[in-house]
């Protein structure tokens, strides 16, 4: 998979799902017309992959309107609204047929709007029919009506959760009739705690309006019940971006505009997600995004003071970092799958081909875990067994940057993975030498932003299932796990296939990738 287009190079409103010519779907209305006549010189048509509001009276008039919205060109008759952006339709007892839709104000912003016309022939079952054709190419696979445990971080990133939630996404979650349970986290912890007590019959989705700190404890808080895997099955872990930190929403929502998110998490689709155990000590953490040493982690977390310059406050800690020709040893191990690029490239090529599931095929099919089922048993041991035999021992006396993830974009400009597959069951893994020339080393980092990165010959690319990384000749440092700062001591990671859920905009999780 790699990840998600950034908001505003591809359009975040396109159904990636969408196929050229629409087919019935299995459970879909059968016999109903695709239009329906709203009023003398009206009618509503299910379109190909949009819905077509045709009205005579848009034609001639310079300042049109229809049902309080505005057209901005009003010489034409006819307006569509994609299929991915209906949000609900309705009928009245007298007759109202009202659709609500994400208007896109620009790439990077979608408001509820309403189409709302009166039937020309009152007959309340072929409009019910109607309408239920509609939601279901609105919908497709997707849930209706999720139900929605909401936290919202008022804390994370610039401050601004709590009014980004009320003015950008709330409307468009109410609009698509979901169900809300809003909770504000008071303190560190907050969402582990709120996670380990969820009542996981009562909610479809755990969406946190928040940097990528909240996600971390969700699943963190999901991993510590005694009925740790069906939790982490059931409970679909989404982001509605509010933080510095946004790459969950990048990835998977394809954007991190928070009112773009807020529609991809109603239309999103159910996606496994690998997950990652961290040991160190005695301490077992879940990670869902990145584990890093060196530069990178010392640019998240050593530059925390500068939350107020965004996401740009990762650019400057890096280049900061480069310049110094900063280094960290360490002796790394890993149990790799794909052990140089050539076989990377393959390994992703292959998996990108495959072709979606066939209409009507389940696309979870994951099976559900037993209800007393606990997290999975470690494969490989701990931080404290022996080191395996099998795995390869690589010493780095001047290592640059030491960076693992399984989903690609970490920052809306930050393509450091871009072979990475969601559920692949691999971690990719990045290792760069800190002593590369400092222009050399600026270069690499620009290679991030225009894709060049992946093919540079001072980086070092791997898939692995495990590895283990133990800092030597520093007394203390940064070491990052999802953009949270662990003690400064050696950690291994191992990989769960597919051991939790989010929501992607399509079966794979592929969100517009730019691959390799």
């Amino acid at each position: 998979m790699t990840m998600a287009a950034t908001a505003g190079r591809d359009d975040p409103f396109r159904d990636p799902s969408l196929v050229p010519k629409h087919t019935a779907q299995p459970g879909e209305v059968a016999g109903v017309p695709d239009t329906l006549a709203v009023g003398r010189d009206a009618s509503l048509t299910l379109g190909t992959d949009s819905l077509v509001v045709l009205d005579e009276e848009l034609q001639d008039s310079k300042s049109a309107r229809c049902c309080g919205l505005s057209f901005s060109n009003a010489s034409k008759s006819t307006r569509s609204i994609p299929f991915y952006n209906v949000l609900w339709a309705e009928h009245s007892e007298n007759g109202d047929i009202t659709i609500q839709y994400a208007h896109a104000v620009s790439p990077k912003v979608v408001r509820p709007a309403i189409v709302s016309y009166k039937l020309d022939k009152p007959d309340s079952a072929l409009a019910e029919a109607w309408i239920e054709k509609l939601l279901d190419r609105a919908y497709g696979a997707s849930q209706r009506q999720k139900r929605i445990k909401v936290l919202v971080n008022p804390f994370g990133g610039q401050g601004g959760a709590v009014k980004m939630y009320h003015k950008s996404i709330a409307p468009i979650l109410a609009a698509a009739r979901c169900t809300l349970d809003v909770e504000k986290t008071t303190h560190q912890g907050h969402g582990v705690e709120i996670a380990q007590a969820l009542d996981m019959d009562a909610y479809d989705v755990v969406a946190c309006c928040s940097g990528d700190g909240i996600p971390h404890e969700v699943w963190n808080g999901l991993g510590k019940r005694p009925d740790a895997a069906l939790a982490l099955h059931k409970i679909a872990v989404a982001q509605l971006p509010c933080g510095s930190g946004n790459a969950l929403s990048l990835n998977f929502n394809g954007s991190d505009s928070p009112s773009v998110a807020a529609l991809a998490v109603v239309k999103g689709l159910r996606t496994p997600l690998d997950l990652a155990s961290v040991t160190q000590g005695d301490r077992r953490t879940l990670s869902f995004l990145s584990q890093s040493v060196g530069i990178v982690a010392e640019t998240d977390l050593a530059t925390e003071h500068l939350r107020w310059m965004g996401s740009a406050r990762f650019t400057f800690g890096v280049l900061t970092r480069l310049l110094s020709q900063t280094v960290y040893p360490a002796d790394i191990a890993v149990k790799a799958v794909c052990a140089n690029k050539a076989a990377v490239r393959d390994a992703y090529r292959t998996a990108a081909a495959q072709p979606p599931p066939p209409p009507g095929h389940p696309l979870d099919t994951r099976p559900v875990p037993a209800a007393s089922a606990p997290l999975p048993a470690l494969q490989h041991g701990d931080i404290n067994a022996p080191l395996p035999p099998d795995w390869d021992l690589i010493p780095h006396d001047k290592l640059g940057n030491f960076y693992a993830g399984n989903i690609s974009y970490m920052s809306p400009d930050a393509n450091f993975f871009p072979a990475a597959l969601p559920s692949d069951g691999c971690i990719d893994l990045v290792r760069i030498n800190g002593d590369v020339p400092r222009l050399r080393a600026v270069s690499i980092l620009l290679g991030v932003e225009s894709g060049k990165f992946f093919d540079m010959e001072d980086v070092d690319y791997q898939k692995v299932v495990a590895y283990r990384i133990l800092p030597r000749e520093q007394k203390d440092g940064y070491i990052s796990v999802d953009g949270e700062r662990v003690p400064f001591e050696g950690f291994q990671v191992e990989v769960h296939r597919g051991l939790g859920t989010t929501l992607g905009k399509n079966e794979r999780g592929l969100c517009e990738a730019k691959g390799v």
